[in-house]
């Protein structure tokens, strides 16, 4: 099944053609960095974590830039507040909310530009708009010229007037209209400022992301990625600057736009306090369960959060997790060391992958793993099929399920790279788990009942839980709170 995508510009599912054949380049707008990263920041970030797996799994190379905001009038704000420079504090929570992600098991992009290193990349590319009658100098101030722009609205597709609904002249602003919006902003006193050539100032929002965007991925580049929020004036400034200041469109090929996260009934947002950081969240559910959580619905839906919601998801991650768990429990009761790949679930790959060829539909791609999990259990218990056979079966239709899993990164090992950024331990652990158990087998063969209980007691004591099964001791890690 060929791959669509929703595009936000068409308001269709589209075809995905990119601009160079089995490449996408792609850009995402990132936090601005003034206080600790909530849930919020989750649902962006995990969404375009998957679809950039995804993307590699159906083979494209992927080159995704992710910005940070590190100067703006909430970084300057909160520099205030907590009596630190607006740098030191953009770089606190800059690694905060890399380490955040981490712990949610989102890959980290390619390119984490900051607005800040670019100050030069930004100056250049306003001068340009400014020559090209795009733009204009007052007082101190450069303001975009909306009105110079043909088709500006064309991604919101708000009409004019609703657009000046909206707009406003803020105190101390000098614009020829009042929908124009700033590309520099003249230095206040006691502010961050640069040198430019109409004074000491800052640049605008819009600005910051076409002049990083272009400058890694390029005139026109394939994905642009954000919060339904960003759409207006955030995503039609940057058309609008971006297409004048290169003469050439369109500025991105696919417009992809992820729902918000709400907290009883309201959108998250830190401007009225109604958020969850990923760090309290964390404490109390794992990031598998948290990721499950997100993907649950469509990125395009609104996601409604709640500790029931979360509880639910936890439900089916268990289900998913032991699986796998009765998978491996009979394969090494078997004694056989099948090719893990002599036979995959053809139909769960196949149902999986048109979830996901149409428009990244996660939430129907999970049922299919929840299916494959239930097939799985059963292929385990109701004795399908026998000898070797049966076990190359359950072989392929676990690691379909690792390897399909590991897309969403919804259990705790199933991606390769997951294992390989924990090292060899998790592998060593297993292994040496395997051969305590196969030591306990031989004495309970023996009736050596004290020995085995011995064994059993104190592999509790360090958090495994053993479950004797018709087709041998199966264990698991108990999660602790």
């Amino acid at each position: 099944m060929t791959l669509r995508v929703y595009n936000t510009f068409s308001r269709e599912k589209e075809t995905l053609v990119t601009r160079e054949p089995g490449k996408v380049a792609a850009y995402v707008c990132g936090v601005t960095p003034y206080s600790r990263s909530h849930i919020g920041h989750a649902r962006p970030s995990i969404v375009w974590d998957t679809i950039r797996r995804y993307l590699g799994y159906k083979g494209y190379e992927v080159f995704a830039v992710q910005n940070f905001t590190d100067i703006d009038d909430k970084i300057i704000a909160a520099s205030a507040r907590e009596g630190i420079p607006f740098r030191e504090l953009a770089d606190k929570y800059s690694a905060e909310y890399l380490e955040s992600m981490d712990m949610l098991k989102v890959r980290r992009a390619d390119m984490y530009p900051r607005a800040t290193d670019h100050i030069a990349d930004i100056i250049e590319m306003i001068e340009t708009l400014v020559k090209k009658g795009h733009a204009y100098p007052s007082g101190g101030d450069v303001y975009f010229d909306v009105s110079s722009f043909e088709g500006y609205g064309k991604l919101s597709r708000r009409s004019p007037e609703d657009m000046m609904a909206g707009a406003r002249v803020d105190p101390g602003e000098k614009k020829d209209d009042p929908m124009d919006f700033a590309l520099w902003k003249g230095a206040k006193p006691g502010e961050p400022s640069w040198d430019s050539p109409w004074g000491p100032g800052r640049p605008g929002w819009h600005i910051e992301c076409s002049a990083m965007s272009v400058r890694y991925l390029g005139d026109g580049f394939d994905m642009h990625g954000g919060g339904t929020d960003l759409i207006f004036p955030h995503h039609e400034n940057e058309i609008a600057q971006s297409e004048a200041y290169t003469g050439r469109a369109p500025f991105v090929r696919y417009w992809l736009h992820n729902e918000l996260v709400n907290l009883k009934g309201e959108k998250m947002s830190k401007s009225i306090g109604n958020i969850i950081t990923v760090q309290e969240i964390l404490g109390r559910f794992a990031p598998e369960v948290i990721r499950l959580t997100m993907l649950s619905a469509h990125y395009r839906s609104s996601l409604e959060l709640s500790d029931e919601s979360i509880e639910a998801a936890e439900k089916g991650w268990r289900k998913l997790e032991g699986a796998r768990d009765n998978a491996r429990a009979y394969i090494r009761g078997s004694g056989a060391k099948p090719d893990a790949g002599a036979e995959i679930s053809v139909n769960a790959r196949r149902r999986f992958e048109e979830a996901m060829d149409d428009d990244f539909n996660t939430g129907l791609a999970i049922g299919v793993l929840f299916d494959l999990a239930r097939d799985i259990n059963s292929a385990v218990s109701e004795g399908h099929g026998s000898g070797r056979g049966k076990v190359e079966a359950i072989a392929g239709a676990l690691d379909t399920l690792e390897e399909l899993a590991g897309i969403m990164g919804i259990l705790r090992d199933a991606d390769t790279k997951d294992r390989n950024a924990e090292g060899d331990s998790a592998e060593i652990a297993d292994a040496l788990i395997s051969i305590i158990l196969d030591l306990r087998e031989s004495a309970r063969n023996k009736r050596d009942w004290e020995t085995s209980d011995a064994v059993r007691s104190r592999l509790a004591e360090l958090g495994f839980v053993i479950e004797d099964t018709p087709h041998g001791p199966r264990w698991k890690k108990e999660r602790r709170e």
